[in-house]
């Protein structure tokens, strides 16, 4: 499968593409006066312990205080000094109000919401997580080869006893790592050892809230996180980045310093390799299948739904086989859309009912293996009779039309407007209100033009018939900046 990834930076912001045979499979985006704080270390205060929520408010420097549960808090806390961390204990118990705690952002804040915390702090580097409040090694689901598996369990456990780690110290094999040798292990468990020593350094007698780790630039994250062997060359727009990003590699990446190229043409790299239109139709709510059909996705507070239409598609068979066709490249597509579309919480599929079992079955199969290669952890419970597949995936930043796209300020979020028939109605009312309330001869009506025009043509023998029944004179002002369902009724 040829993929490759594109970095795309400017002094504005930097964005990140992964393209898998000429699709857009992920979409990260970093701009300089919102640079996300996942992953990044502070010294916070604790500002508000919750018992009743068993959670708890920290002050980490940010717009808005961060929050924690109890079960997020470790067996150790700021100072190394040993807490109980058992499921009974409460939250009062672990903090208290002004007191000083390390924690880790594990989640952007969302909307209204704060940074989610924990103190299960982890860093990371190209083969490894380490935790280094936790004794456990552990390795990616994702390497699924068991012969694999074994082998870098056992060298990364040789590999920490040689290099004298303290016995605390943990680490996470990640996919990346799958076919390292242990030269390959042990230069990343001597830099994420000397990374954690600074990060210690910073704690010792600080009684500040302040950033004590921040994670990697965005394309620098990208060589971390994006990079596997199918990646065939790694395209980047600007020279000095393209720089920094081959001086990353030489030092920790050298096999993959060959695959990077600076992309020189005049012509922007995102819209030559169409992720520019791509990123433009993930902001659409409906998707158009090759075959005709289409998806339709509403993303809003409590959930996001997906719903399966075969829109044109008639097919060439019995309509039992249009509708499998339809829902196999539905599958796909939808595990493609919450990827680039980066969708969390709860999902709800909706597939075209199919009456075959062996069809709904080939479908749920076709969904799972597309969610395979889905970074991000992501639950799926079996296809429900009414043809409904629930799921959840993991939410650890905005999704994004969270980033790109504010609140309508016309409909307010809602998707649609009032007719002006409505306003009219609504005017009318708010005359005989006024009318009633105030002894005067005349009123004004401030309204968009449309609301206007309406007064004045189609309900103007209405306001004819108003005129005489409040027994005032009433007249329309065009307020240009007025939308649609805005208008005021004043005394004149």
């Amino acid at each position: 499968m040829t993929a490759e990834i594109l970095i795309n930076t400017t002094p504005m912001e930097t964005r990140v593409a992964l393209v898998e045979q000429g699709l857009l499979q992920e979409f990260y985006i970093e701009r300089r006066n919102r640079k996300g704080p996942v992953g990044n270390i502070y010294m916070g205060k604790v500002v508000r312990v919750m018992p009743g929520m068993q959670a708890a408010f920290v002050d980490i420097g940010l717009e808005r205080a961060g929050f924690i549960h109890a079960q997020d808090i470790s067996s150790l806390d700021a100072s190394g000094s040993e807490i109980s961390d058992s499921p009974e204990i409460q939250i009062a118990q672990l903090l208290r109000e002004g007191q000083m705690l390390v924690v880790q952002v594990v989640k952007e804040p969302i909307a209204s919401k704060g940074a989610r915390l924990t103190t299960h702090l982890s860093i990371a580097s190209r083969y490894l997580v380490h935790m280094p409040r936790n004794k456990h090694l552990g390795i990616s689901q994702r390497i699924e080869n068991e012969e694999e598996r074994e082998r870098l369990l056992s060298l990364l456990a040789q590999c920490v006893e040689k290099s004298a780690m303290s016995e605390n110290a943990g680490f996470i094999l990640r996919t990346a790592a799958e076919g390292a040798n242990e030269e390959g292990l042990l230069s990343d468990i001597a830099f994420l050892k000397k990374l954690w020593s600074s990060v210690e350094q910073g704690m010792q007698g600080c009684n500040e809230i302040k950033p004590l780790y921040q994670d990697l630039v965005l394309y620098m994250r990208a060589m971390r996180d994006l990079f596997h062997t199918d990646i065939e060359r790694i395209r980047v727009d600007n020279k000095q980045t393209s720089k920094e990003v081959s001086e990353f590699c030489a030092q920790f990446m050298p096999e993959i310093e060959s695959r990077i190229e600076l992309y020189k043409d005049e012509r922007p790299l995102f819209e030559v390799c169409g992720v520019d239109d791509e990123v433009q139709k993930a902001l659409n709510r409906t998707v158009r299948l090759k075959s005709g059909g289409n998806l339709v996705i509403d993303q809003n507070e409590a959930m996001t739904t997906i719903d399966v239409n075969t829109g044109a598609f008639l097919g060439s068979k019995n309509q039992d086989e249009t509708i499998l066709k339809t829902n196999l490249e539905a599958a796909k597509a939808s595990a493609r859309q919450l990827k680039v579309r980066n969708l969390g919480g709860i999902i709800i599929l909706d597939f075209i009912d199919m009456t075959n079992e062996e069809h709904r079955r080939q479908v749920l199969r076709t969904l799972l293996k597309a969610l395979e290669k889905d970074p991000v952890r992501t639950m799926v419970t079996e296809l429900s009779e009414l043809g409904l597949v629930e799921m959840t995936r993991k939410r650890n930043r905005e999704s994004l039309e969270q980033m790109l796209c504010h609140e309508c300020p016309t409909c307010s979020g809602r998707g649609t407007i009032k007719t002006p028939e409505t306003v009219c109605y609504e005017v009318f009312r708010e005359i005989l209100r006024v009318a009633k309330a105030y002894e005067n001869d005349s009123i004004l009506v401030m309204a968009s033009q449309e609301v206007v025009d309406r007064l004045l043509d189609e309900d103007s023998a209405m306001v004819a018939d108003m005129e005489e029944l409040v027994s005032k004179n009433i007249r329309f002002q065009v307020e240009l900046m007025y939308n649609t369902e805005q208008f005021d009724v004043v005394l004149y």
